[in-house]
C-alpha cells in the first residue's frame, strides 16, 4: 500500500504567498499547423454526429471529404494562428437530458444540459486539445491526483487510491477523518475570466494560444431545443459546454488550484474525479484540531484574497 501524508503538526494555515507563483516552464505562445490528411484522419475518427446547425450533413461531408478537406483544414490553420474561433462555431443547441431516470421530470434541476455544436466546431476543438494535452503532458501540469477525463485514469483509479489509503491509514491504529465535496452545477459556474487568468499564470498559455482561448469563451450562443420547440439565443456569460471535446479538459485546468492548498498547505489527502472531492488525513484522536485542519482545507481562501477557494471561483458545494 502507498504511503499516506501524517497528520500535519504545526498549527494552520501557513503564510499565503501573496501573489500567483511565476511558471516555471516554458510558454505555449503558438498552435502546431495541422495538415490535410492529418485531418482527414481526425475526421474519419469521430462519430459522424449531425448538429442541425450544419450546414451540411455530416455523412455528406465524410463522402466529399476529398474534396472539402482542403478547406477544413485551411479554416483550422486560420483559426489557430489568429487566435480567434469563427462565431458560427460557437453556437450551440441545447437538448435537456434527465440526470437519473428515477428523477422527478417536472423539476428543472433533474435535468443536465447537454450543448449539441457543429461538426466542424468538435474538429477544431479536438486539434487544440490535442496540442493542449501534450503540452500539460510534457511539462507535468495535470493534477496527479485528478482521475477525471484523463487516459488511463477512471472511477477504478479513485477508488483504488482513497480505499487504499484509508485501509494504510487503519493499519497504523489511526483514525480516519473523510470528507466528500460535490459541486453543484460544476460546469455551469465556471467563470471565463478566472479560467483564462489560470490559462496564463498557472499553465503559462501566451500570444495567439491565450487569445484563442479568449475567443473560444467569448460571445458564445446557445438556445434549448425540446419537443419541437426551441426558444431565442442567450448570450452565456460563465460556464464551459457539456457535450463539447474542450469542456471536460478546460474544467479541470479551472480546478488545479485546489490541490494546491490542500496538499502543500495543509498536509491533508485528497483525490479528484471531476467535480467530485474527496478530503482525509489521519491522526491517533479526533479533537478539535483534527477537525480545524480539514475546515481550513475546505475553507481555504484563495492567495492573497479573503474570500473561499469556492466562493471565489463561483462554485457551490451541493448539500449533502
Amino acid at each position: 500500500r502507498s504511503a499516506v501524508t501524517p497528520p500535519p503538526t504545526s498549527t494552520y494555515p501557513p503564510p499565503f504567498p501573496s501573489h500567483t507563483p511565476t511558471p516555471t516552464h516554458p510558454p505555449l505562445h503558438t498552435f502546431i499547423p495541422v495538415s490535410s490528411p492529418s485531418v482527414t484522419k481526425l475526421i474519419l475518427f469521430l462519430k459522424p454526429t449531425t448538429c442541425s446547425l450544419d450546414p451540411i450533413p455530416t455523412s455528406l461531408l465524410i463522402s466529399k471529404l476529398h474534396l472539402l478537406v482542403p478547406h477544413i483544414t485551411d479554416i483550422i490553420n486560420l483559426s489557430l494562428s489568429s487566435g480567434s474561433v469563427p462565431n458560427p462555431l460557437k453556437t450551440a443547441i441545447i437538448t435537456p437530458a434527465l440526470k437519473k431516470p428515477s428523477l422527478d421530470a417536472s423539476q428543472l434541476s433533474s435535468y443536465r444540459l447537454i450543448s449539441n455544436l457543429p461538426f466542424l466546431s468538435k474538429v477544431l476543438e479536438r486539434v487544440v486539445a490535442s496540442q493542449l494535452r501534450s503540452f500539460l503532458s510534457t511539462h507535468s501540469l495535470f493534477e496527479p491526483l485528478q482521475s477525471g477525463f484523463r487516459a488511463a485514469h477512471s472511477t477504478e483509479t479513485t477508488l483504488v487510491k482513497v480505499t487504499n489509503d484509508i485501509l494504510t491509514i487503519y493499519d497504523q491504529g489511526s483514525l480516519c477523518l473523510l470528507v466528500l465535496l460535490d459541486l453543484s452545477a460544476a460546469f455551469d459556474t465556471v467563470d471565463h475570466a478566472i479560467l483564462l487568468h489560470r490559462l496564463s499564470s498557472h499553465l503559462n498559455l501566451q500570444g495567439p494560444v491565450l487569445e484563442w482561448f479568449r475567443s473560444y469563451l467569448s460571445h458564445r450562443l446557445h438556445f434549448i431545443s425540446a419537443n419541437s420547440f426551441s426558444s431565442s439565443p442567450r448570450t452565456v456569460s460563465c460556464g464551459v459546454p457539456q457535450g463539447s471535446v474542450l469542456g471536460p479538459l478546460l474544467f479541470t485546468l479551472y480546478m488545479l488550484p485546489l490541490g494546491d492548498p490542500i496538499t502543500r498547505r495543509h498536509g491533508v489527502n485528497f483525490h479528484m474525479y471531476a467535480d467530485d472531492t474527496q478530503l482525509y488525513l489521519s491522526s491517533s484522536t479526533l479533537n478539535s484540531t483534527t477537525t480545524d485542519v480539514l475546515t481550513a482545507a475546505c475553507l481555504t481562501s484563495s492567495p492573497g484574497r479573503e474570500t473561499t477557494f469556492f466562493s471565489s471561483t463561483c462554485a457551490k458545494l451541493r448539500p449533502s
